[in-house]
């Protein structure tokens, strides 16, 4: 009997698989640890908030990475337990903050100098890990009793939106102070997304983004 299902039907099989979650935090840890890689060798590219950063940059200077790999392995190590029971990993604590900062900074505090002797073996080694995170996700949402992964998913989010909607003005302003072709996208994508009922934070981001990028 011939597959009669749509290419999005198939999509959607694909992306609800194991494997593919797996496969996806693969290539998110890979890139974000490679992104760490290029913050310490040439000074840019890592994917966090500059006050997390900050930590990893005074055990640079310093030599002390404990305040880096106790703070933001413990966020990763939590994001990690809570996501099979809230049906949804926090991308922020588990990838950006853990494995962008956490983990690069334990490394270092032990000498391990081989994940960051260069670009490839950076890309390699987020590889490596995001595969022992999705497994062990897997593995704690395998053993996980019936009904307890329930109710969490829409609360956080629910908690992320209720608060972005009100930064939409922000960022127009913020853009519009920056520059004046980032100010107009701002507008024009917090407009258009304010007509298709999407939340105009996005919209502003993505417009100061564009025009930004083709005029400046």
């Amino acid at each position: 009997m011939d597959d009669k299902r749509t290419f999005g039907q198939k999509l959607d099989t694909f992306l609800m698989k194991d494997s593919t979650f797996i496969l996806l935090i693969m290539g998110a840890a890979a890139a974000i640890f490679a992104g760490t890689f290029m913050y310490i060798r040439f000074g840019t590219g890592a994917f966090n908030e500059i006050s997390i950063v900050a930590m990893l940059r005074d055990g640079m200077d310093g030599g002390d990475y404990a305040a880096a790999a106790g703070f933001a392995a413990g966020f990763l190590i939590a994001r990690i337990l809570e996501g099979p029971l809230v049906g949804l990993l926090d991308i922020g604590g588990s990838l950006q903050t853990g494995v962008g900062i956490g983990l690069p900074a334990l490394f270092l505090s032990m000498g391990w100098e081989l994940p960051f002797s260069n670009f490839f073996t950076a890309l390699l080694t987020g590889a490596l890990i995001g595969l022992v995170m999705g497994a062990v996700i897997m593995i704690i949402r395998k053993v996980m009793p019936e009904g307890v992964a329930v109710g969490g998913t829409s609360v956080m989010m629910g908690a992320g939106n209720a608060t972005g909607r009100y930064l939409a003005p922000l960022i127009i302003v913020a853009a519009a102070q920056y520059n004046v072709y980032t100010g107009i996208g701002a507008v024009l994508g917090a407009a258009v997304f304010y007509k298709w009922g999407k939340e105009m934070t996005g919209g502003a981001i993505l417009g100061a983004m564009i025009l930004g990028g083709i005029f400046l």
